[in-house]
């Protein structure tokens, strides 16, 4: 049976996460909270922010700005869009 939650990030109810995505209270509380719709939304954002600002996950001050950058992207928040960034196929 699917599992559903109420995902604060699309504000309705839809299929949950299998299991928590994320170390800690924040893995916690995205698997109780976010949808995999909205989780998969955040993987798309984060390689951006990889990939635009060059991090490195296996730095540590990469790792603490993108688990920033994520609790904001899904719970509400301003995130972070690299200056001058263009998406695949925009102009």
């Amino acid at each position: 049976m699917t599992r559903m939650v109420q995902c604060v990030y699309l504000n309705k109810e839809a299929e949950g996460l299998d299991r928590p995505p994320y170390p800690g209270e924040l893995g916690k509380r995205i698997w109780q909270q976010i949808s995999k719709e909205a989780w998969q939304a955040w993987v798309s954002h984060q390689t951006m922010l990889i990939n635009e600002y060059r991090l490195s996950p296996v730095d540590p001050k990469a790792r603490k700005f993108l688990e920033e950058e994520m609790d904001k992207f899904l719970f509400g928040g301003e995130t972070t869009k690299p200056e001058g960034y263009v998406p695949p196929g925009g102009a």
